[in-house]
């Protein structure tokens, strides 16, 4: 095992792995910018060293700041959590050049699935379905509308390198495809640094569907059932839940098969994510995979009741998966609502400022991963996740009625949140009835909606 962990992020993510390092029994090191001095990673780590000013690309973005951090604190092993460095496989090299061991992938599988092209080329090599579209990154406009029109309208214009939703347009004729062609291109460039596009069917009316992989250095590889994250707002998640409500037992075994045999193909080592969209026929076809801890994995780990982020470690370090090798079995239903800073009666405008009250729920069932408290103030500068709530029941109903509970419990003042939007989901009766997708939010108008967002966000 390690001497001592450096992690390289922030927010809950961090206070998430700090947690799985005092499981294990190792030292971790919080590294923060100086808009972040008063975080709780900070506060909680073993030892904490400021990286630069607010700005990411002057302290969480800054690579030389953070292998100075590790080597100042003495850390043999460089924790990436989920967003700024998680998926740059340069950074992932010069860890290795520095002596560091980077809990993820190795830079090449890091390289090779963060290209959305190669990504697709590599599962169809595994035979895993993938959506149809451009096997090659397109170049020419001319060539991206003709190949467009020969897969069929409508279609997805996607960043190569992309993720976020960033990049992306979706296009139902030549003419939006040229419309939206130069500036997903410039977007992806700003974004990425790489200008290049693919482009795929766009499915209508399709969940989705993500497995959870776990791929150890001896050869092993598994997955942990699936999450359906269908409830998204361009393409940013906002609920996910396990198991999906949309799958049944014969089409998850299909899909979990496929997931690992995808992994096994690039020789996946660590936690990652194969996500697909599922048609309304059954149907699954492979979209990309996140070689990363996903946002969302407490809600599998609910569910299996494995801790993900400490299985994470123990493979970085060389250890075997500690999960018994036999199928795994989901234990009830587990749904999670992200709370994010923002204000859902005004098109979901970043809401930062300082947190006054900060009350979370608890009871059977019911768990908060937050770095937020009463009195922080939440900076400008990042993204707006302060909490998530995760509720678990023996079937789904149970879990959603403990999240409605759970939900009119949550009291945040100061600052606009995201709670009334999910306490007016949860009186969708499409939403109750499993009946989503990823459009489902384009048509979300439940009798109660309005109300609930503007008396919630005058509240929050």
């Amino acid at each position: 095992m390690f001497d001592k962990i450096l992690i390289a992020n922030r927010g809950e993510i961090a206070l998430r792995v700090i947690r799985a390092c005092r499981a294990l029994g190792v030292p971790s090191v919080a590294v923060h910018s100086e808009a972040d001095a008063d975080a709780l990673h900070v506060r909680f780590a073993d030892e904490a060293i400021c990286i630069g000013p607010a700005a990411a690309s002057e302290s969480y973005l800054n690579v030389p700041r953070i292998i100075a951090a590790a080597e100042i604190s003495g850390a043999d092993a460089v924790h990436p959590g989920y967003g700024f460095l998680a998926e740059n496989a340069e950074f992932a090299e010069i860890c290795a050049e520095s002596g560091l061991t980077f809990v993820g992938p190795s830079p090449e599988v890091i390289r090779r699935m963060g290209d959305k092209a190669e990504a697709r080329r590599v599962m169809a090599e595994a035979g895993v379905p993938v959506v149809p579209g451009s096997h090659e990154p397109l170049e020419k406009e001319r060539r991206a509308v003709s190949l467009a029109r020969s897969i069929g309208y409508p279609v997805m214009l996607k960043a190569v390198a992309g993720g976020g939703g960033r990049g992306m347009r979706m296009a139902r004729s030549d003419e939006e495809f040229r419309r939206h062609f130069g500036p997903a291109r410039r977007e992806a460039e700003q974004a990425f640094g790489d200008g290049r596009l693919y482009v795929e069917r766009y499915l209508e009316s399709a969940r989705h569907v993500e497995f959870q992989i776990l791929g150890d250095r001896h050869g092993r590889v598994l997955h942990l059932g699936e999450r359906d994250c269908s409830i998204q707002r361009r393409h940013q998640k906002l609920v996910e839940e396990s198991p999906s409500p949309g799958l049944d037992a014969s089409l998850r075994e299909r899909m979990g098969t496929a997931a690992v045999r995808g992994a096994q193909r690039v020789g996946y080592v660590g936690a990652g994510t194969v996500e697909c969209l599922v048609d309304p026929t059954g149907a699954f076809y492979f979209m990309e995979m996140n070689t990363r801890i996903q946002v969302e994995h407490p809600v599998t780990e609910e569910v299996t009741g494995f801790d993900i982020v400490r299985e994470q470690i123990r493979i970085a370090a060389g250890e075997p998966l500690h999960i018994p090798d036999k199928p795994i079995r989901l234990r009830g239903h587990a749904i999670e609502f992200r709370i994010n800073a923002e204000d859902p009666a005004r098109g979901f405008l970043p809401s930062p400022g300082r947190i006054v009250t900060f009350h979370v729920p608890g009871g059977p069932g019911v768990r908060v991963d937050t770095h937020a408290y009463a009195g922080y103030t939440i900076p400008p500068h990042y993204d707006s996740l302060i909490a998530k709530l995760i509720c678990r029941g023996a079937d789904r109903d149970e879990a959603l009625g403990r999240a409605r509970a759970a939900l009119d419990e949550f009291v945040v003042e100061g600052i606009r949140t995201t709670i009334p939007f999910h306490q007016a989901l949860l009186r969708d009766r499409r939403f109750l009835a499993g009946a989503v997708d990823t459009r489902f939010l384009e048509s979300f108008t439940p009798d109660t909606a309005t109300g609930l967002l503007l008396a919630g966000a005058a509240g929050s």
